[in-house]
């Protein structure tokens, strides 16, 4: 009897310990939005035994879930393979090169990336913990997302880590600096951070914020905070608003109905009906829905006019919320937008016009089979941001100051969706939304994205870069992820080579290989 408990004991020993066998690789990728996928890809192709760890099934970020009309700003800053990717998009429509595609196009490509680049991928891992000494990480431990247990942890060892996830967790974990939200405007001299209560996405003047017009004691609509607005350009915690790029059809083959949703509460919506009254618009788009049509008689919605995809001011505990917390935020936003897709089609108070054309739309058969044809990635527009060697400002993004360690090149206007609604006078205001351009491509620093020496010498972080919120706003486009996720693998590379903290690997040969060398051949 003994005999037998001491073998059976061996052999739990024995599956628990292989379990948590610790893998080693030259380099580890945490994040497989589009930046990651090229991150890995790169890596891969330049000889290097390569990890991508995800707590996601399905590579590319919000490119494949959903964001399928691309922000661009100025093609000529897309090089590499960014544009590599751009080109297999229009391979597959018969075209030179697509900007706009389907998702389960976008995924096909990113999976034949990882293909390519013979990357190991850990699917639906997340991060539990990162040891360090001194400045370098040493070790991370993962843990399966769907069944947290001790016993299938998984421990990565490399020699260079890249932090590619939109949420920044390996860098926060790691001990970097960072920061959440907004930065006053005399932080950086900057002009356009902090609160900005603009005329984008905004309220008409008039609409009450009040359940009973006139009478606070109702207490307020759904959505409206207590907060007063602060003086122009003051610095906060607030964070952009999230929302799906939402992919429908209205193609009746390939389409399945807008059904009401468990949990549904039409009151979540009374003060877009306010806003119909008041805006009278002729069509969805025309103020509620931005609806860009795709390939495949497909749609990526975005937000559209001061009630619309983006559910404002509901995502603050999102960038340092542990699983449970994202969670939750995540599935409310999920019942937000498609409570919002039903209400539009169903609720007698909205205009029969508008209803009768939500009703042409539908999810599609085809895409998210997985996932009730729904998207599995919230559009993380901004969550933490490194406080690095350099931090891009305004003043870059506007060639005020010009850099000469630059790795990619940025060229979207300084871009933020909306923070907060509160009243303003009595009435209910948008507050956050900033669309500033006019300004060239400029150069990204390879400073920002390395942390402070004396903080992590082999961490490179492409995503959650150091910029201050209105830059970020500027740079934080997929397209720049990946030249981005690009020249940071390339880094990485050198600094295996050459056994150099990432901090002094020379700039000028990160420049030189991305040129002579933009789609990682061997």
């Amino acid at each position: 009897m003994r005999l037998h408990f001491l073998i059976i004991s061996a052999i739990l020993w024995a599956s628990s310990t292989r379990a948590q066998e610790t893998r080693i690789v030259d380099i580890c990728i945490y994040g497989s939005s589009s930046g990651g996928v090229i991150a890995a890809y790169t890596a891969g192709k330049l000889g290097k035994k390569v990890l991508l760890i995800t707590p996601d099934r399905h590579p590319g970020g919000i490119t494949s879930g959903g964001l399928g009309n691309t922000d661009i700003g100025n093609k000529s800053a897309i090089t590499g393979l960014a544009r590599d990717f751009y080109l297999r998009v229009g391979k597959h429509y018969g075209k030179p090169e697509q900007w706009v595609f389907e998702p389960h196009v976008a995924e096909n490509i990113f999976r034949a990336y990882l293909k390519a680049g013979r990357v190991e991928t850990w699917y639906a891992r997340r991060l539990l913990s990162v040891t360090k000494h001194n400045q370098v990480i040493e070790e991370i431990k993962t843990e399966s997302t769907d069944r947290p247990d001790p016993t299938t942890n998984r421990m990565v060892r490399a020699k260079v880590f890249i932090d590619c996830s939109y949420e920044g967790d390996l860098m926060a974990k790691a001990g970097v600096s960072y920061t959440v939200g907004r930065e006053s405007d005399s932080l950086y001299g900057e002009t356009y951070n902090g609160v900005q209560l603009l005329d984008k996405h905004q309220f008409p003047d008039g609409i009450d914020a009040y359940v009973v017009p006139g009478h606070p004691a109702s207490g307020l609509l759904w959505g409206v905070g207590n907060d007063q607005a602060a003086p122009d350009g003051t610095g906060d915690k607030k964070i952009q608003a999230y929302n799906f790029r939402i992919c429908l059809t209205d193609r009746v083959d390939n389409r399945i109905d807008i059904t009401r949703p468990p949990g549904y509460d039409s009151a979540w919506y009374d003060l877009l009906i306010r806003y119909l009254e008041k805006k009278k618009p002729t069509s969805l788009e025309d103020g509620v829905l931005n609806i860009n049509r795709m390939p495949g008689n497909k749609t990526d919605i975005n937000n559209n006019g001061p009630f619309s995809t983006d559910m404002i001011g509901m995502n603050y505990a999102y960038p340092e919320g542990d699983p449970e917390v994202r969670n939750k935020i995540f599935r409310t936003h999920e019942l937000y937008t498609k409570g919002l897709l039903y209400f539009l089609g169903h609720d007698e108070r909205v205009p029969a016009h508008l209803r009768s054309e939500m009703l042409q739309w539908g999810y599609p058969k085809d895409e998210y089979q997985d996932n009730g044809n729904w998207s599995t990635q919230l559009y993380i527009r901004e969550a933490r941001r490194m406080i690095g060697e350099y931090v891009m400002t305004q003043a870059n993004c506007t060639g005020a100051v010009r850099i000469s360690d630059g790795i990619g090149w940025a060229a979207y206007s300084m871009d933020s969706h909306n923070c907060e609604r509160l009243i303003v006078n009595g009435m209910v205001k948008n507050e956050g939304d900033v669309q500033i351009g006019g300004f060239s491509p400029y150069p990204v620093a390879y400073r920002s994205i390395v942390p402070k020496a004396n903080e992590c010498t082999n961490l490179l972080v492409p995503v959650c870069l150091s910029a201050s919120h209105i830059a970020y706003g500027s740079i934080r486009m997929e397209p720049v992820f990946m030249v981005l996720g690009q020249s940071a693998a390339v880094a990485a590379v050198l600094a295996v080579n050459r056994h150099l903290p990432v901090q002094q690997v020379p700039v000028s040969t990160i420049q030189e290989i991305l040129r002579k060398n933009p789609l990682a051949e061997k």
